[in-house]
């Protein structure tokens, strides 16, 4: 992972909206060069716990992704945990690869990861953030929702900043 740098902290806010809080390192970068993906402290600046390690950034691939939920696409997944043994053993080794990234770094003592893993899907977001990290194989529905939306980052950056690379994909 890169550090984050001033040029990363200033586009990572043009992406919320607000100042980032809790990041560690940039974890994916946008094929355009900005970040995308942030890995946050287990604890905040001011001691809050804060579970979800990866947090998804680009403003363009969050609301992408909140297209895929308003579709029911997290029920659906949901469901088919249940009904393969297979597929519920590898979204529960995601579950405990994020844990064991995130107590590396500080033990929170909770088996609470994020997204509803293990046992459902409640954020596509976190499961997309923990794909993008950690690269494919290690979150399956992560993958799977990268895979439906395609070529995310094609118009170029979803914001501009002072930092925005003048090179597109």
């Amino acid at each position: 992972m890169t550090p984050v740098d001033p040029a990363d902290t200033a586009a990572v806010a043009a992406q919320l909206g607000r100042p980032p809080r809790g990041v560690r390192a940039v974890a994916h970068r946008c094929p355009c060069g900005l970040p995308s993906v942030v890995q946050t402290a287990p604890r905040l600046p001011d001691g809050t716990p804060f579970p979800t390690l990866y947090y998804l950034t680009c403003s363009r691939l969050n609301s992408r992704i909140g297209s895929l939920e308003a579709e029911g696409r997290m029920k659906e997944m949901t469901e088919r945990l249940e009904a393969d043994p297979e597929l519920a053993a590898a979204y529960r080794r995601a579950h405990e690869a994020y844990l064991a990234e995130r107590d590396a770094i500080e033990p929170l003592g909770t088996d609470v990861s994020a997204g509803g893993m293990p046992d459902r899907v409640k954020c596509l977001h976190v499961h997309v953030a923990h794909a993008l990290a950690a690269g494919p194989g290690v979150n399956p529905f992560g993958d799977e929702a990268l895979g439906e939306l395609g070529d995310w980052w094609r118009p170029g950056p979803c914001v501009h900043t002072d930092a925005t690379p003048d090179t597109q994909p």
